[in-house]
């Protein structure tokens, strides 16, 4: 595997000095696209090959989960170069069925086929809208491959574009775990720890791909891009909001990846897609470190003053103030968000995103609480520094699609969407949302793991 990252770094590293077309007309094309997700996709499957030598050593699963691990990686691989219509969505049935597989790595354990058995169910469900979608396409546009689709996009509209954008949304809701379909992932526990940071790192950024790759299909119509804006936004209120009431880590960092993921599809919605793949690729970094030394968190401690959300005034204004220099730092590194469009909504919501990581961080350190503030600005402005910086060279590597940056001018519904989102956002880090014992009972109930996945005795995980 860190052959096939060195490889990949090197075909990288071609593709921008050379450039021009790498293809076989109608089956694969390699583009930036392409190139970028090998060298992202093989690094995380080399750490997670790494890493499970040691988790997996012993085990008589073993095997059967390198085979796996390696076959998953082989998939998105094939994936991210697929033009084909047919290759293109039996790569997404395998990527899906082969981690359905990896979730339920301990076959011995119900609680583990259980969980299988759940996710084996959406990513069908996904692979069928996905081919809902591709059928459509070709019914609108007599084409069979994704470059084709791209070059007629300007001829799509009317009810059969509507099913092939629907229906490629919500198969990328689907794979990424958005909200309501992210019980999937909730109930994905049972699967080894490295496992998982393949998953949250890797596999759930499928629907940023899915929607860069048919960007032009998707941006035929800004009432769709709203919607999509919509539906990141809800689903990354909604994981935050899960994210609150959560007493494990792993099921933490699950109801976290939900929150991203609806950050992802928020970026694509205002049709800044340079932007989403680079959340996912800092995304994936963040989420398998996380996973990977989620050992470390568990802490034999009880609830203290530096736990609750209460913020003081000098505290808020620090924020603010720290939000506002990010805000136009970003702003002046990409020049997003220095005109009134959805460029001005992406430099928003990447500030919000980077800046709860800065607090997160900054949370876990031990640190007295007003120490606190003053170590926010000197975490989060070299933060957005580099994520500004990222996105702009992932920008550049993606140079060659048809759509990277498709900015809309802003509506009373963006700005309805906007504002409720802020709200929401500003609450939950003041804390408002603890005051109801009805939203807690609601959030607990929504972040249930199907009841068959779900362990309770430990002597029936033993045996295994």
């Amino acid at each position: 595997m860190w052959s096939l990252f060195a490889a990949s770094v090197v075909v990288l590293i071609a593709r921008l000095r050379i450039g021009g077309a790498w293809e076989i007309p109608g089956v694969v094309a390699i583009d930036g696209l392409t190139v970028l997700m090998w060298v992202v996709v093989t690094f995380f499957s080399g750490i997670v090959h790494s890493y499970s030598r040691r988790y997996m050593a012993g085990s008589a699963h073993e095997t059967g989960f390198f085979l796996a691990v390696f076959g998953f990686t082989v998939a998105v691989i094939g994936l991210v170069a697929a033009d084909h219509f047919a290759v293109f969505a039996l790569l997404w049935l395998a990527m899906g069925l082969v981690m359905a597989r990896l979730i339920g790595t301990v076959d011995g354990w119900a609680q583990a086929r259980a969980a299988a058995s759940v996710a084996r169910k959406y990513f069908l469900a996904s692979s069928a809208l996905l081919g809902v979608a591709l059928t459509a396409l070709w019914w609108a546009t007599g084409e069979t491959s994704v470059s084709g689709v791209a070059a007629t996009a300007d001829t799509l509209g009317g009810p059969v574009w509507l099913v092939a954008a629907v229906a490629l949304v919500l198969a990328a809701m689907i794979q990424s775990a958005l909200v309501p379909f992210h019980g999937w992932l909730l109930s994905s526990m049972t699967a080894p720890t490295p496992a998982s940071a393949l998953m949250h790192a890797g596999f759930v950024n499928a629907g940023g791909i899915l929607l860069t790759r048919f960007a032009p299909v998707v941006t035929v119509d800004a009432t769709l891009m709203l919607g999509i804006v919509a539906v990141g936004a809800t689903s990354a209120l909604v994981g935050k909001l899960l994210k609150t009431i959560q007493s494990d880590v792993k099921t933490e960092l699950g109801c976290s990846t939900v929150g991203q993921m609806g950050f992802m599809i928020m970026q694509a919605g205002l049709g800044f897609f340079g932007a989403a793949i680079t959340h996912l690729i800092l995304h994936g970094f963040y989420k398998a470190y996380h996973f990977l030394s989620a050992g470390e968190r568990v802490e034999h401690t009880s609830p203290t003053a530096s736990d609750t959300h209460e913020t003081s005034v000098t505290g808020a204004a620090i924020i603010l103030l720290t939000g506002l220099a990010g805000g136009g730092l970003f702003a002046v590194l990409t020049g997003k968000g220095t005109s009134v469009d959805s460029g001005l909504l992406l430099a928003v919501f990447v500030v919000l995103t980077t800046m709860h990581a800065a607090r997160t961080a900054v949370e876990q350190a031990s640190l007295p609480s007003t120490a606190r503030y003053g170590a926010i600005p000197l975490v989060f402005i070299p933060a957005i520094a580099v994520y500004a910086l990222v996105y702009e060279a992932v920008s550049g590597v993606l140079s060659g699609l048809p759509v990277v940056a498709a900015p809309t001018e802003l509506s009373a519904l963006h700005a309805l969407v906007a504002g409720v989102f802020l709200l929401t956002y500003v609450g939950i880090e003041t804390g408002v949302h603890e005051r109801s014992q009805r939203l807690y009972v609601a959030l607990l109930n929504a972040s249930q793991p199907a009841s068959s996945t779900v362990l309770t005795a430990r002597e029936d995980y033993n045996e295994y």
